[in-house]
């Protein structure tokens, strides 16, 4: 799994949870209120709290638990397809929540994965600040090199809150994206992958 490495990051000396909260005291004072007063006193705390979780991708490994796979023994070799997984992630321009669904399809040669892995590699690149785009490629190249199958397809429909929320207040608006690999990319395969994850 050495070939596994996405978004590596180092930073160093990371920030300590002290000085990351002090961080929050300052916004909200730069927002004109006062972090002290009743009401926000822990709020640094929480938004702490809530960051490591919206973040736990930082944290997470693709590790045996994730990569584990089984041999193929019943040679299936049609589509397998997971639909509506749940995509929470955080636009790394605005910090801003892009929630939506993730549709993965793999056609297998040796090895198949299971169902909750394949949600586990969505979680392991979505809880990062992210672009739709590489999350769509990223999440299609991981499982080509965990599964090694004839060929991935991802697709990603999300709401973006950069552009719901703010500035160009378009609520309502979805973004889609779609990654393939291998036979994903002919023409027959990828329209019975695409009429299927939106059925």
């Amino acid at each position: 799994m050495n070939k596994l490495r996405f978004q590596t990051v180092s930073v160093n000396p990371k920030p300590s949870r002290d000085q990351a909260e002090e961080a929050v005291r300052t916004l909200i004072r730069w927002a004109g209120d006062n972090p002290a007063r009743d009401g926000l006193q822990d709020t640094p705390r929480r938004v702490i709290d809530s960051y490591q979780e919206l973040f736990s991708g930082y944290t997470m490994s693709l590790d045996s638990k994730i990569c584990k796979t089984f041999p193929n023994f019943s040679a299936y070799e049609d589509m397998i397809m997971l639909k509506n997984i749940r995509l929470e992630s955080c636009c790394e321009h605005h910090m801003s929540p892009i929630i939506g669904a993730v549709t993965i399809a793999y056609i297998p040669d040796d090895k198949i994965i299971g169902l909750s892995k394949l949600a586990r590699i969505v979680d392991y690149h979505a809880k990062r600040l992210q672009i739709q785009e590489r999350l769509t490629i990223e999440i299609a190249k991981t499982l080509n090199e965990i599964v090694d199958p004839c060929g991935v397809g991802v697709v990603i429909e999300s709401s973006h809150h950069c552009m719901t929320t703010r500035g160009v207040h378009k609520p309502g608006s979805l973004m889609r994206t779609s990654h393939m690999i291998g036979c994903f990319k002919e023409k027959e395969v990828r329209k019975e992958f695409l009429d299927n994850a939106f059925e």
